[in-house]
């Protein structure tokens, strides 16, 4: 199975890890890599001991928590009717493994261990699982393969091949061939998706699934109970939203309602809600004359028609949403948008920064009508004006961004699917082969 590519991986590795282990002297990110690490197979090996045997294993990768997002309603489905699996979670990152590393539905959380051929074989032995799945990209080839060679049914969801990714690079696509074609199935979130799977790349087994967290945000939508008295403060009133947004958002929102003749009632939800960004938000909305009142301290003095209202707290952002006639999703003047799926589960018009090209979603909204991407204060001025008073625009947008959601939706039902079908396929065939065994 092993090409020209991973054998040249295999080479350049041992010096990869060389060099990362140097720069681990003078930085700290790279010496927590292999610190993080250090007790991995002993924690494996203290965990595995305990599932007894004969239990089906399923083995789950994320690089990060936003993947990892991606496999929760499919590991709540399949725990649902099946509560004695042994469930094992993979992170790449650490803020991954240190926001997941007491899930409950998990019966281990472990960071996974550099990707050399015996750390990946080691692994493999230890968690023998009957089934992997990787969820949308970090793709480590020696794990992938050890994974194979014990005999996992090997998915990976959540797919996407972005145009002009290094997947088509062609000094990289036969590598990458290779590697994708380990999958026994692949599960796309796009028809466009499975295309290029098929056509570039021979993956014959991809089909569309559409993306999982849409399932996950349609379930959380339906629980606002933390916002149930905000609504009456903003009842008959155009709503605002702006989530997890940074400084340069910030800036372009408040400039562009600066010059707005009909503004909207605006709900501010900091990406960080520290100390010191709220005081930092604070002292920006003072020096632009604007009355605010932070969430914490709410109280019947607020005024939705003259006052900002700071979120001050965390965990309950998509039910903010709830509240809002128009969103706007932050992180677009940074490295990319974020979550675009919460607001459009609520069918309401979202907008965005111009950096939203890793964003499936988001691309995908900005495609069908549902969403509007802006660069200046300006342009997000003339946005939101034609949206505040243009009713059956706001609807026509909140429309085709409750569509997109309500298209997106299945994908759990469906890979939960083929796992649940892959586990009765194990079970059958230990059970033949225990029915077929001479008796000693």
């Amino acid at each position: 199975m092993q090409n020209t590519g991973i054998t040249l991986y295999n080479l350049l590795l041992p010096a990869a890890l060389f060099i990362l282990k140097q720069l681990g002297k003078v930085q700290s990110k790279a010496r927590l890599f292999f610190a993080l690490r250090h007790t991995v197979f002993p924690e494996l090996e203290n965990a595995t001991s305990a599932i007894p045997p004969g239990k089906f294993r399923i083995w789950i990768h994320a690089s990060s928590v936003g993947e990892f997002e991606q496999a929760r309603p499919v590991i709540s489905t399949i725990k649902a009717s099946r509560p004695d699996l042994a469930v094992f979670v993979s992170f790449l990152s650490d803020s991954g493994y240190n926001a997941r590393k007491d899930y409950p539905d998990a019966d281990i959380v472990f960071y996974l261990p550099a990707d050399t051929p015996d750390n990946a074989e080691k692994t493999a032995s230890l968690l023998h699982a009957d089934l992997f799945m990787l969820m949308r990209y970090d793709f480590w080839p020696n794990h992938l393969l050890a994974a194979k060679r014990h005999g996992a049914t090997m998915v990976l969801a959540a797919a996407v091949l972005r145009p002009g990714s290094a997947y088509f690079n062609p000094l990289l696509k036969g590598f990458y061939r290779t590697l994708f074609n380990l999958f026994d199935r692949i599960f796309t979130v796009s028809e466009s998706n499975t295309r290029a799977f098929r056509e570039q790349f021979g993956c014959l087994q991809a089909q569309t699934a559409g993306e999982p967290r849409i399932d996950q945000v349609i379930l959380r939508s339906k629980n606002t109970e933390r916002v149930a008295r905000l609504k009456p403060l903003f009842m008959n009133r155009t709503v605002l939203v702006a989530g997890s947004v940074w400084e340069k958002d910030e800036e372009t929102i408040l400039e562009a309602m600066r010059t707005l003749h009909n503004p909207p009632s605006l709900i501010l939800v900091p990406h960080k809600v520290g100390t010191e960004t709220i005081e930092r938000l604070e002292k920006r909305l003072q020096k632009k004359n604007l009355g605010f009142m932070r969430v914490s301290a709410l109280d019947e003095r607020f005024d939705a028609g003259k006052q900002v209202l700071i979120i001050d707290q965390t965990g309950y952002l998509l039910e903010l949403y709830s509240v809002a006639s128009i969103a706007f999703v932050g992180g677009g003047f940074g490295i990319n948008v974020h979550n675009t799926l919460e607001p459009a589960v609520y069918s309401i018009p979202v907008i965005f920064g111009p950096r939203y090209h890793n964003s499936p979603e988001a691309e995908t909204l900005l495609e069908t009508g549902g969403a509007s991407t802006v660069q200046t204060p300006d342009e997000l001025r003339r946005i939101l004006d034609r949206l505040i008073n243009r009713e059956g625009e706001r609807e026509k947008q909140g429309k085709a961004a409750g569509e997109f959601i309500r298209k997106g939706a299945g994908a759990t039902a469906m890979i939960s699917g083929l796992i649940e079908n892959a586990i009765d396929a194990k079970v059958a065939y230990r059970i033949s082969s225990d029915t077929t065994s001479p008796a000693k």
